[in-house]
C-alpha cells in the first residue's frame, strides 16, 4: 500500500478525524496523480466530479511533498473554508508539521491610516456611515489580523469600508506613518514564510498583472501552484490583464484629494475646484449614457456625440486635476499619492480612448449610478503561458467541470496548456438511483416571446410534486423577474428571489425553510452547496449560452472567424456546456441526496449540438412524463 492509500484508507489517519468517514477510490487515484505530477514536474489538468473529495485529494499530496505550495480558490468564501475548515482537519490527521497562511487582496484588510483620516475629515458623513465607522474603529482596537470578514456588524459590501481600507492607488506604502503596524504587510510577511499559502484567483491574477507592470510580486515563488475551481480562471485573468477606468475610481480620487486639500493645501483653491469639477463631469457622462444598464461596444461611444463629448470633458478635467495635484504634491505624502493616482488614471484613460491596434477589445458597462470603461485582451493564452514560465512551478488545475464530452480542449486552449497531462474522475454518487432528468414534450422555442409564461405551466406541476425545495435557475435577470411575477401568487411555498437580500442570507433562509423555491441567475449556478432534502429539484430555463451581444464575446468570436475557426463549436458551445454542468451540480451534493433535474430548452433534442450537452450530463434516468416525476417524489414519502 502506498502512503496515500494508507492515509485515505478505511483505517487511515483521515478516518480517525472525520466521523463517518468512507474511503473513495477516485479520491485516492486523484491524490496519487497529483503526487506523480509533483514528483515528475509535470502540469496536470484534474477533473473530479462532485463528491470526489478533491480538496483533500490535492491538499494531502501537496503537504506531504514538503514543497512550497500556493493554492488558489475561485472565491474568498471558498478560500476561508479551505483555510479555516479543511486545513485544520488535515493538520490533525497528518504527522508531518507544516505552516500555512491565508492571503487576500489589500482591500480585505483594515487600513488604520485611512480610518484615522476619515475621523479627521471635515467633509462629514451621513448618520449611518458615522455609526458604521464607529463600529469599525471599535473593532480596529481588538483585531489581530485586520481581515474585514471578521467584522460582522458592518457588511463587507458596505461602501463605508472604502474609508477604512486601502487600494493600490491610495496606499502610501513605506511612507505611511502606520506602516510598522500594517495588517496587509504582516499578512504578506506571513505568506512569504509559510509552506502552504491559500489565495484566490483575483489575488493571483493581480500579482500577475502587477509584475508585468514592474511593481514587484505580491506572492512568493512556489514549487507547486494548485488552481481550484479552475474553470473560472480564464475570465478572471482576462479582467486583470486589461485596463479599467470607472466612475468610482475617478470619484474616489476626487474625494481623497479633497480630504488632503482641507488638511494641507487650502492655499491652492484651484485644487478644490478641480476635484469638484471632475465629480461634476463624471456625473454628466453617466447621465449621457442613459438609463439602460448594459455592456456595449466602444463604437457606441464614438457614434454618440453627447457621450463622446462627455468623455472628452472627463479626460480634460482629469488632466486639470492632475496638474493641480502635481503642484501640491510637494507638500505631503498624501498629496503626492493622489498625484500619482491621478497621473496613472489619466494615462490609462488615454490608452483606452486612443487604442486602435486591434489586439484589444474596448467596451463600456453602465451600472445604476456609475460606469466602467475597459480594454480587454482578445486572447490570454500566450500571456498565461508566459506567466507560468515565470513561475517555474508544477501547475495543477482542478474543478468538477473542465471537460466537454470528455475532452479538455476548450479549457486547455483558453490558457495555452498544450503540454499538460489531463485526467478525469467521475462522481461517486449513484445518479441512476438518486436522480431523475425530466425534459417535457411541447416546450416552446427560447426565442418565443411567451417562453417564460409557457414554461411556468410545465414547471408548476414539478414544483408541486417536489413540495417546493427547488432552485429555479435563469440565464437572465429579465427572465427571473418575469418568473417572479408569474409565480408569486401561484405557489404554496416560500418564494426567495436573488437580489432581494444578500446571497448568504438567502441561502440561510432557503435551508431553514425546508420547502422554499429560490429564483437565481449566474451566481447561484455554481459555488452553492445545499445538502439534504431542502434542495430536491433544480429547474433550468435555457441552455446557458452567453449573450452574443456581449462586446467582449462578440470581439473574440469575430477574431476566431478571421482565423478561419468555428467560434460556435470552439467557444460558445463548450462554455455553455460547462455552465450547464455547474448548474446541474447544485442538485446532488451528498450520497443520501435525491432530486429531479428539469431543463426547459427544447434545443436539447431539436438541435444536433444538443447531444453534446446530453453527453455531459451525469448518468441520470431520463423521462418526458410528469407522472414519472410525481412517482419519484412519491417514493421519497414512502421510504
Amino acid at each position: 500500500m502506498t502512503e496515500l492509500e494508507t492515509f485515505f484508507g478505511s483505517d487511515g489517519a483521515l478516518s480517525k478525524v472525520i466521523p463517518g468517514y468512507h474511503p473513495r477510490a477516485a479520491q485516492v487515484e486523484m491524490a496519487e496523480a497529483i503526487a506523480r505530477a509533483v514528483d515528475e514536474n509535470r502540469n496536470l489538468i484534474a477533473e473530479a466530479g462532485t463528491g470526489t473529495g478533491k480538496t483533500f485529494a490535492y491538499l494531502v499530496p501537496a503537504i506531504l511533498s514538503g514543497r512550497k505550495v500556493i493554492i488558489s480558490t475561485g472565491t474568498k468564501n471558498l478560500q476561508d473554508q479551505l483555510f479555516n475548515k479543511d486545513l485544520p482537519v488535515i493538520r490533525e490527521a497528518i504527522k508531518q508539521p507544516f505552516t500555512a497562511a491565508l492571503l487576500k487582496g489589500r482591500g480585505n484588510y483594515l487600513c488604520t491610516y485611512r480610518l484615522k483620516n476619515a475621523f479627521a475629515s471635515t467633509l462629514g458623513f451621513s448618520k449611518e456611515d458615522a455609526a458604521a465607522l464607529a463600529k469599525i474603529r471599535s473593532w480596529a482596537q481588538r483585531t489581530k489580523i485586520g481581515d474585514v470578514s471578521e467584522m460582522s456588524e458592518v457588511a463587507e459590501a458596505d461602501p463605508v469600508w472604502y474609508q477604512a481600507t486601502s487600494s493600490l492607488e491610495n496606499c502610501l506604502g513605506q511612507d505611511c506613518p502606520d506602516y510598522a503596524e500594517c495588517f496587509l504587510v504582516k499578512a504578506r510577511k506571513k505568506a512569504q514564510e509559510s509552506e502552504i499559502l491559500v489565495v484566490n484567483h483575483h489575488l493571483l491574477c493581480a500579482d500577475w498583472s502587477i509584475r508585468d507592470s514592474g511593481f514587484g510580486e505580491l506572492l512568493p515563488d512556489a514549487d507547486v501552484v494548485i488552481i481550484d475551481e479552475a474553470h473560472q480562471l480564464a475570465d478572471t485573468a482576462s479582467n486583470f490583464l486589461g485596463i479599467n477606468v470607472g466612475a468610482k475610481q475617478l470619484n474616489d480620487l476626487a474625494g481623497d484629494a479633497l480630504v488632503e486639500y482641507f488638511k494641507d493645501a487650502t492655499d491652492i483653491p484651484a485644487l478644490r475646484t478641480a476635484c469638484e469639477d471632475l465629480e461634476h463631469e463624471v456625473k454628466d457622462l453617466r447621465m449621457a449614457f442613459g438609463i439602460e444598464l448594459k455592456r456595449g461596444e466602444w463604437r457606441d461611444i464614438e457614434a454618440n456625440p453627447k457621450i463622446a463629448a462627455g468623455l472628452t470633458a472627463v479626460k480634460e478635467q482629469l488632466q486639470r486635476l492632475t496638474d493641480q495635484l502635481e503642484l501640491a504634491s510637494v507638500k505631503t505624502k498624501g498629496l503626492e499619492s493622489c498625484f500619482k493616482r491621478a497621473d496613472e488614471l489619466l494615462q490609462q484613460l488615454k490608452i483606452i480612448i486612443d487604442d486602435d491596434s486591434g489586439k484589444w477589445i474596448r467596451w463600456y458597462e453602465i451600472h445604476r449610478k456609475t460606469f466602467t470603461l475597459s480594454r480587454t485582451p482578445l486572447d490570454i493564452a500566450a500571456e498565461f503561458r508566459s506567466f507560468m514560465q515565470h513561475h517555474q512551478a508544477v501547475w495543477i488545475f482542478t474543478s468538477a467541470t473542465l471537460s466537454v464530452a470528455q475532452k479538455f480542449d476548450h479549457f486547455s486552449n483558453n490558457l495555452g496548456l498544450g503540454d499538460a497531462v489531463s485526467a478525469s474522475w467521475g462522481s461517486p454518487f449513484d445518479y441512476a438511483n438518486q436522480s431523475l432528468f425530466y425534459h417535457p414534450k411541447g416546450l416552446p422555442q427560447p426565442n418565443d416571446p411567451e417562453f417564460i409564461p409557457i414554461i411556468m405551466n410545465f414547471a408548476l406541476p414539478v414544483l408541486q410534486a417536489s413540495k417546493g425545495r427547488a432552485f429555479f435557475l435563469f440565464t437572465s435577470h429579465r427572465a427571473l423577474k418575469q418568473a417572479e411575477t408569474l409565480l408569486k401568487d401561484k405557489l404554496d411555498y416560500p418564494l426567495l428571489v436573488q437580489g432581494s437580500r444578500p446571497k448568504g442570507r438567502l441561502l440561510e433562509q432557503f435551508k431553514a425553510a425546508g420547502n422554499a423555491v429560490l429564483l437565481g441567475t449566474s451566481s447561484f449556478w455554481e459555488g452553492v452547496d445545499v445538502r439534504g432534502e431542502a434542495l430536491s429539484c433544480v429547474i433550468i430555463d435555457k441552455l446557458p449560452f452567453s449573450s452574443p451581444g456581449d462586446p467582449v464575446l462578440k470581439a473574440r468570436l469575430s477574431a476566431m472567424e478571421r482565423q478561419g475557426r468555428n467560434p460556435f463549436f470552439e467557444h460558445q458551445l463548450p462554455a455553455a456546456v460547462i455552465a450547464l454542468r455547474q448548474g446541474i451540480g447544485r442538485l446532488i451534493r451528498d450520497v443520501t441526496d435525491r432530486g429531479v433535474l428539469m431543463v426547459c430548452d427544447p434545443r436539447l433534442l431539436k438541435r444536433t449540438y444538443g447531444q453534446v450537452f446530453l453527453d455531459s450530463v451525469p448518468p441520470m434516468k431520463r423521462t418526458r412524463d410528469i407522472e414519472d416525476v410525481r412517482a419519484f417524489f412519491q417514493q421519497e414519502t414512502e421510504q
